[in-house]
């Protein structure tokens, strides 16, 4: 095993380790957007465990589904943030 396959395998189970813990604070968040938060941020974990992948596999293709997976997380962030601001509004 090589140092890079071993710095690989050490991030996977850091960003394991900090998925479980943000899971945590979906489930105890106090408020809706804690819960919005964690749940954007279990996704950029999420994207962050598919490149890991993608290096340790060498297949570059799941690069493709990581960035759509980060499009459609802006997207949610962006729609949240609008109707946060609308509910506030009124």
């Amino acid at each position: 095993m090589s140092w890079f396959e071993i710095v690989l395998l050490f991030a996977l189970i850091m960003l394991s380790f900090s998925g479980a813990i943000v899971f945590v604070r979906i489930i105890v968040g106090p408020s809706l957007p804690d819960r919005v938060i964690a749940f954007d941020l279990i996704g950029s974990i999420t994207i962050g465990m598919i490149a890991l992948y993608s290096l340790t596999t060498g297949v570059e293709s799941y690069l493709d589904a990581a960035i759509i997976l980060s499009l459609i997380l802006f997207l949610g962030a962006v729609a949240f943030a609008y109707y946060m601001r609308k509910s506030h509004k009124q």
